[in-house]
Protein backbone atom coordinates (compact mmCIF):
# COMPACT_ATOMS: atom_id res chain seq x y z
CA UNK A 1 0.00 0.00 0.00
CA UNK A 2 1.50 3.32 -1.11
CA UNK A 3 -0.21 6.50 0.03
CA UNK A 4 0.21 10.12 -0.97
CA UNK A 5 -0.19 11.90 2.36
CA UNK A 6 -0.66 15.42 1.00
CA UNK A 7 -2.60 16.78 -1.96
CA UNK A 8 -5.31 19.35 -2.69
CA UNK A 9 -8.47 19.79 -4.76
CA UNK A 10 -10.10 23.04 -5.82
CA UNK A 11 -12.56 24.72 -8.12
CA UNK A 12 -10.41 27.66 -9.10
CA UNK A 13 -11.73 31.11 -8.25
CA UNK A 14 -9.22 34.01 -8.13
CA UNK A 15 -11.13 35.57 -5.24
CA UNK A 16 -10.81 32.40 -3.16
CA UNK A 17 -7.29 31.41 -4.17
CA UNK A 18 -5.41 34.70 -4.26
CA UNK A 19 -2.25 32.95 -3.04
CA UNK A 20 -1.93 31.03 -6.33
CA UNK A 21 0.71 32.75 -8.44
CA UNK A 22 1.50 30.20 -11.16
CA UNK A 23 -0.65 30.23 -14.30
CA UNK A 24 -0.34 26.43 -14.37
CA UNK A 25 -2.44 26.25 -11.20
CA UNK A 26 -5.18 28.69 -12.19
CA UNK A 27 -7.72 26.04 -13.17
CA UNK A 28 -9.81 23.33 -11.55
CA UNK A 29 -8.03 20.34 -9.99
CA UNK A 30 -10.50 17.58 -9.14
CA UNK A 31 -10.47 13.86 -8.32
CA UNK A 32 -10.76 12.78 -11.95
CA UNK A 33 -7.57 14.71 -12.73
CA UNK A 34 -5.62 13.16 -9.86
CA UNK A 35 -6.82 9.60 -10.35
CA UNK A 36 -4.88 9.31 -13.62
CA UNK A 37 -1.72 10.67 -11.97
CA UNK A 38 -1.70 8.29 -9.04
CA UNK A 39 -2.55 5.26 -11.18
CA UNK A 40 0.52 5.82 -13.35
CA UNK A 41 2.69 6.42 -10.26
CA UNK A 42 1.58 3.28 -8.43
CA UNK A 43 -0.11 5.19 -5.58
CA UNK A 44 -3.09 3.43 -3.98
CA UNK A 45 -4.73 6.36 -2.24
CA UNK A 46 -4.38 9.93 -1.02
CA UNK A 47 -5.03 12.22 1.91
CA UNK A 48 -6.76 15.43 0.78
CA UNK A 49 -5.70 18.58 2.64
CA UNK A 50 -7.55 21.87 2.96
CA UNK A 51 -6.57 24.76 0.72
CA UNK A 52 -9.15 27.29 1.99
CA UNK A 53 -9.93 28.16 5.60
CA UNK A 54 -13.65 27.43 5.48
CA UNK A 55 -15.80 24.67 6.93
CA UNK A 56 -17.63 24.68 3.61
CA UNK A 57 -14.47 23.39 1.93
CA UNK A 58 -13.98 20.76 4.65
CA UNK A 59 -17.48 19.45 4.01
CA UNK A 60 -16.84 19.47 0.26
CA UNK A 61 -13.62 17.46 0.68
CA UNK A 62 -15.47 14.94 2.86
CA UNK A 63 -18.17 14.62 0.20
CA UNK A 64 -15.48 13.93 -2.41
CA UNK A 65 -13.95 11.31 -0.13
CA UNK A 66 -17.35 9.68 0.18
CA UNK A 67 -17.65 9.39 -3.61
CA UNK A 68 -14.06 8.43 -4.48
CA UNK A 69 -12.60 5.42 -2.69
CA UNK A 70 -9.00 6.42 -3.43
CA UNK A 71 -9.40 9.44 -1.12
CA UNK A 72 -8.54 7.68 2.13
CA UNK A 73 -8.86 10.68 4.41
CA UNK A 74 -9.26 14.44 4.74
CA UNK A 75 -7.32 17.06 6.69
CA UNK A 76 -9.83 19.88 6.96
CA UNK A 77 -10.13 23.30 8.52
CA UNK A 78 -12.08 24.18 11.66
CA UNK A 79 -11.94 27.54 13.50
CA UNK A 80 -9.89 26.20 16.40
CA UNK A 81 -10.04 29.51 18.26
CA UNK A 82 -13.86 29.59 18.23
CA UNK A 83 -15.77 29.28 21.51
CA UNK A 84 -17.87 26.41 20.10
CA UNK A 85 -14.95 24.55 18.50
CA UNK A 86 -15.70 21.32 20.39
CA UNK A 87 -19.20 21.13 18.87
CA UNK A 88 -17.90 21.99 15.41
CA UNK A 89 -15.19 19.33 15.64
CA UNK A 90 -17.61 16.69 16.90
CA UNK A 91 -19.99 17.30 14.00
CA UNK A 92 -17.27 17.01 11.38
CA UNK A 93 -15.56 14.06 13.10
CA UNK A 94 -18.76 12.03 12.80
CA UNK A 95 -17.47 11.38 9.27
CA UNK A 96 -14.74 8.73 9.70
CA UNK A 97 -12.77 10.14 6.77
CA UNK A 98 -11.93 13.30 8.71
CA UNK A 99 -8.45 12.39 9.92
CA UNK A 100 -6.99 15.75 10.88
CA UNK A 101 -7.19 19.52 11.01
CA UNK A 102 -4.93 22.26 9.66
CA UNK A 103 -4.67 26.03 9.99
CA UNK A 104 -2.49 28.12 7.64
CA UNK A 105 -0.18 29.32 10.39
CA UNK A 106 2.49 30.46 7.91
CA UNK A 107 0.18 33.26 6.75
CA UNK A 108 -0.79 34.62 10.16
CA UNK A 109 0.59 38.16 10.71
CA UNK A 110 1.19 37.23 14.34
CA UNK A 111 4.07 34.75 14.30
CA UNK A 112 3.07 33.64 17.80
CA UNK A 113 -0.53 32.90 16.76
CA UNK A 114 -0.02 29.18 17.43
CA UNK A 115 0.74 29.97 21.09
CA UNK A 116 -2.53 31.81 21.75
CA UNK A 117 -4.67 30.38 24.55
CA UNK A 118 -7.83 30.12 22.43
CA UNK A 119 -6.02 28.33 19.59
CA UNK A 120 -4.44 25.85 22.02
CA UNK A 121 -7.80 25.23 23.65
CA UNK A 122 -9.00 24.10 20.23
CA UNK A 123 -5.95 21.85 19.77
CA UNK A 124 -6.68 20.23 23.14
CA UNK A 125 -9.94 18.75 21.80
CA UNK A 126 -8.36 16.89 18.86
CA UNK A 127 -6.82 13.88 20.58
CA UNK A 128 -10.09 12.70 22.13
CA UNK A 129 -11.58 12.62 18.61
CA UNK A 130 -8.52 10.77 17.24
CA UNK A 131 -7.66 13.70 14.98
CA UNK A 132 -4.15 14.74 14.00
CA UNK A 133 -2.98 18.34 13.61
CA UNK A 134 -1.01 19.34 10.49
CA UNK A 135 1.52 22.11 11.11
CA UNK A 136 2.00 24.43 8.12
CA UNK A 137 4.83 26.88 8.83
CA UNK A 138 8.04 28.34 7.45
CA UNK A 139 11.34 27.30 9.00
CA UNK A 140 11.52 30.54 10.99
CA UNK A 141 8.48 29.38 12.99
CA UNK A 142 10.12 26.20 14.31
CA UNK A 143 10.97 27.65 17.76
CA UNK A 144 7.26 28.40 18.25
CA UNK A 145 6.38 24.94 16.92
CA UNK A 146 8.48 23.37 19.66
CA UNK A 147 6.58 25.34 22.28
CA UNK A 148 3.24 24.38 20.70
CA UNK A 149 4.05 20.68 20.63
CA UNK A 150 5.28 20.73 24.22
CA UNK A 151 1.87 22.00 25.32
CA UNK A 152 0.19 18.85 23.90
CA UNK A 153 2.30 15.74 24.56
CA UNK A 154 -0.60 13.37 23.75
CA UNK A 155 -1.50 15.01 20.45
CA UNK A 156 -0.11 13.67 17.17
CA UNK A 157 1.33 16.48 15.05
CA UNK A 158 2.36 16.22 11.41
CA UNK A 159 4.84 18.76 10.05
CA UNK A 160 4.00 19.70 6.47
CA UNK A 161 6.63 20.18 3.76
CA UNK A 162 9.55 19.55 6.17
CA UNK A 163 8.77 23.03 7.60
CA UNK A 164 9.73 24.84 4.38
CA UNK A 165 13.47 25.43 4.73
CA UNK A 166 15.09 28.19 2.63
CA UNK A 167 16.03 25.87 -0.21
CA UNK A 168 15.93 28.69 -2.78
CA UNK A 169 18.87 30.29 -0.93
CA UNK A 170 20.68 26.98 -0.30
CA UNK A 171 20.40 27.69 3.44
CA UNK A 172 20.22 24.71 5.77
CA UNK A 173 20.71 26.41 9.16
CA UNK A 174 19.11 27.14 11.54
CA UNK A 175 16.48 24.88 9.98
CA UNK A 176 18.50 21.68 10.45
CA UNK A 177 19.21 22.35 14.12
CA UNK A 178 15.59 23.23 14.83
CA UNK A 179 14.17 20.30 12.87
CA UNK A 180 16.31 17.89 14.89
CA UNK A 181 14.98 19.46 18.09
CA UNK A 182 11.38 19.12 16.90
CA UNK A 183 12.02 15.49 15.97
CA UNK A 184 13.02 14.70 19.56
CA UNK A 185 9.26 14.88 20.29
CA UNK A 186 8.05 11.42 19.35
CA UNK A 187 4.49 12.63 18.76
CA UNK A 188 5.65 14.64 15.73
CA UNK A 189 5.73 13.16 12.21
CA UNK A 190 6.99 14.85 9.04
CA UNK A 191 5.79 14.95 5.43
CA UNK A 192 8.42 14.72 2.69
CA UNK A 193 6.50 17.09 0.44
CA UNK A 194 6.56 20.60 -0.98
CA UNK A 195 10.34 20.68 -1.25
CA UNK A 196 10.75 21.49 -4.93
CA UNK A 197 8.31 24.37 -4.52
CA UNK A 198 10.66 26.00 -2.01
CA UNK A 199 13.57 25.87 -4.48
CA UNK A 200 14.51 28.14 -7.38
CA UNK A 201 12.31 26.97 -10.29
CA UNK A 202 15.12 27.58 -12.79
CA UNK A 203 18.02 25.85 -11.07
CA UNK A 204 16.83 23.33 -8.48
CA UNK A 205 17.91 19.71 -8.65
CA UNK A 206 17.19 16.49 -6.82
CA UNK A 207 20.76 16.56 -5.52
CA UNK A 208 20.20 20.02 -4.02
CA UNK A 209 17.07 18.77 -2.24
CA UNK A 210 18.69 15.57 -1.04
CA UNK A 211 20.71 17.27 1.68
CA UNK A 212 17.41 18.34 3.30
CA UNK A 213 16.02 14.82 2.93
CA UNK A 214 19.12 13.45 4.66
CA UNK A 215 18.46 15.72 7.65
CA UNK A 216 14.82 14.67 8.13
CA UNK A 217 15.64 11.00 7.57
CA UNK A 218 18.29 11.13 10.28
CA UNK A 219 16.10 13.21 12.60
CA UNK A 220 12.74 11.42 12.31
CA UNK A 221 13.75 8.01 10.99
CA UNK A 222 11.66 6.42 8.23
CA UNK A 223 8.97 5.36 10.70
CA UNK A 224 7.93 9.01 11.21
CA UNK A 225 8.23 10.21 7.60
CA UNK A 226 5.42 10.33 5.04
CA UNK A 227 5.50 10.73 1.28
CA UNK A 228 3.41 13.63 -0.03
CA UNK A 229 3.14 15.11 -3.49
CA UNK A 230 1.55 18.48 -2.66
CA UNK A 231 -0.28 18.07 -5.98
CA UNK A 232 -1.28 20.25 -7.74
CA UNK A 233 0.86 22.96 -6.07
CA UNK A 234 3.96 20.94 -7.00
CA UNK A 235 3.17 21.33 -10.71
CA UNK A 236 4.65 24.82 -10.72
CA UNK A 237 8.06 23.16 -10.27
CA UNK A 238 7.83 19.39 -10.84
CA UNK A 239 5.45 16.82 -12.30
CA UNK A 240 3.80 14.15 -10.16
CA UNK A 241 5.85 11.27 -11.71
CA UNK A 242 9.08 13.23 -11.34
CA UNK A 243 8.50 13.90 -7.63
CA UNK A 244 7.44 10.30 -7.03
CA UNK A 245 10.66 9.10 -8.70
CA UNK A 246 12.88 11.53 -6.79
CA UNK A 247 11.61 10.24 -3.45
CA UNK A 248 11.85 6.64 -4.69
CA UNK A 249 15.50 7.24 -5.62
CA UNK A 250 16.21 8.69 -2.17
CA UNK A 251 14.66 5.69 -0.43
CA UNK A 252 16.39 3.17 -2.72
CA UNK A 253 19.35 2.97 -0.36
CA UNK A 254 17.07 1.93 2.51
CA UNK A 255 16.12 -1.68 3.09
CA UNK A 256 12.57 -2.69 2.00
CA UNK A 257 11.58 -2.91 5.67
CA UNK A 258 12.52 0.73 6.26
CA UNK A 259 10.85 1.91 3.06
CA UNK A 260 7.60 0.32 4.27
CA UNK A 261 7.95 2.28 7.50
CA UNK A 262 7.20 5.54 5.68
CA UNK A 263 3.63 5.60 6.89
CA UNK A 264 0.43 7.59 6.93
CA UNK A 265 -1.64 7.72 10.11
CA UNK A 266 -5.04 7.09 8.62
Amino acid sequence: MQIDAHQHFWHYDPREYGWIESDRLRRDFLPQHLEEEIASAGINGVISVQARQTEEETNWLLSLAGRHSFIFGVVGWVPLAADDVQDRLSRLASDPKLRGVRHVLQSEPDENYMLRDDFNRGISHLAQLNLRYDILVFERHLPQVIRLVDKHPRQIFILDHIAKPRIRDDEIEPWATNIREVARRENVYCKVSGMATEADPQRWSAEQLRRYWDVVLEAFGPERLMFGSDWPVCLSHVTYPQWRQIVADWTARLSPVYVRMMVVLC
